[in-house]
């Protein structure tokens, strides 16, 4: 081998975080950098002859990347060190080919930005430095992947019902435990197992009774499902949402009330998000890389893949546990008022939204008398099935009934 191609090689036995982080510091990836918090102030939206521009007024410079991804279509906009203050529910998206415009807090002080689109799109970006009486702005020009885009006045309205698939949202309930592996025990003999199978079943009840969702349970009795072949079970069934149900024992008996956790790729948030995660993960590992179809891509862009979709399920998590814990709030306390983060094997999913809801402490004797009783079992459910319905009716997928229904009503208005 040539010193020419030694660095290569190197390159090819990296981590694939070391990759990822080497090709977002490269010339290629990396934009004007400045320290201080901008914020994200105002957002605009027009369409000329041949692309639709998207415009972020912005109150200083920014570090930003971009990438795409698939099975839904979206674009996502990373931005370092910035924050949020204006609002995009005044653009008007109808025609645009963007179906919706998401955005949250990601890593400890960046923002993502996610655009779904209904189509394809290729996307041109770049930054401009404050001109004529305007700040700075990092300007989005989106153009179809397939042909020339038309004018939003002239575009064809969608047709009507026969040529919209209006599939069911598919919800994978994962009750945690089962079979050999009883989970926490209470004071009282109280079992893991059979309580979060209980509100499991209760929730899948009620997700069948909505139309537009569509519920499959990982267990539907009593018996062992390893770690790994709950994930996989999501991925057979194409989940849009996997939610796993516990009720869990900590080391301190005064523990109580629900929490919501999603995948964490560094530390745990809180000491006991850490002991959580050692507890559930003691079954056995997951290995992510197999669930993605990453065989036939090289080494280097595998791993790079693989971390931007892991990123983005990772954002769509912690969206979907605080609308969770907002639904949950009203129905038992609240160990953690924010979705907490650690790395449950069971949530290691690269491509599906996870979460994992400690529905309350079976070690603490109120939450766990609380627990074993009918009702309040039927009320976690229903709040657990709220805060679903609610994350979906503002992030329809693709092709999705519920994504038919926001159609409808922006077409009326």
């Amino acid at each position: 081998m040539s010193s020419k191609d030694a660095p290569l090689s190197a390159v090819f036995v990296m981590h694939r975080r070391q990759l990822l982080n080497l090709l977002l510091v490269s010339p290629l990836f990396t934009l004007p950098f400045t320290a201080s918090a901008t914020q994200i102030r105002n957002a605009r939206l027009w369409r000329s002859d041949d692309k639709l521009r998207l415009v972020f007024d912005l109150s200083g410079p920014v570090n930003y990347k971009t990438f795409s991804l698939t099975a839904p279509e979206r674009l996502i906009i990373d931005l370092s060190g910035a924050g949020l203050s204006g609002d995009f529910s005044q653009l008007v998206l109808k025609n645009s080919g963007i179906t919706s415009i998401r955005s949250g807090h990601f890593g400890k002080a960046d923002t993502r930005i996610v655009l779904d689109l209904a189509t394809p799109m290729q996307l041109t970006s770049f930054l401009l430095p404050p001109g004529d009486g305007q700040g700075h702005r990092l300007v989005l020009d989106l153009s179809s992947a397939t042909q020339v885009p038309h004018p939003i006045a002239a575009a064809p309205k969608p047709p009507v019902d026969r040529a919209h698939p209006k599939r069911d949202i598919i919800v994978v309930v994962d009750p945690g435990h089962g079979g050999k592996d009883p989970g926490a025990i209470g004071s009282k003999g109280q079992r893991e197992k059979d309580v979060v199978l209980s509100i499991a079943q209760l929730l899948a009840k009620r997700l069948k009774r909505e139309k537009g969702f569509d519920v499959k349970l990982v267990r539907n009795d009593d018996f062992f499902v390893p770690l790994r072949k709950r994930v996989e079970i999501a991925h057979k069934h194409n989940a849009d949402m996997f939610i796993s149900v516990h009720a869990d024992a900590a080391p301190r008996i005064t523990a109580s009330g629900a929490s919501v956790y999603a995948l964490s790729e560094g530390g745990a948030t809180s000491a006991t998000a850490r002991f959580m995660a050692q507890r559930e993960n003691g079954a056995d590992l997951l290995g992510a890389t197999s669930l993605l179809n990453l065989k036939d891509k090289d080494p280097m862009l595998a791993g790079v893949i693989l971390d931007m979709s892991m990123n983005a399920t990772i954002a769509s998590s912690l969206q979907l546990g605080s609308s969770i814990l907002g639904s949950l709030e009203g129905i038992t306390s609240l160990h953690q008022k924010r979705v907490e983060q650690a790395g449950f094997a069971v949530l290691k999913s690269p491509d599906v939204p996870s979460i994992l809801v400690e529905t309350g402490f079976i070690s603490n004797a109120r939450d766990s008398a609380r627990l074993v009783t009918a009702r309040h079992q039927q009320a976690v459910a229903e709040g657990l099935f709220v805060g679903l319905q609610r994350y979906f009716q503002k992030n329809p997928p693709v092709n999705s009934y519920m994504a038919w229904v926001q159609e409808q009503k922006n077409n009326q208005a």
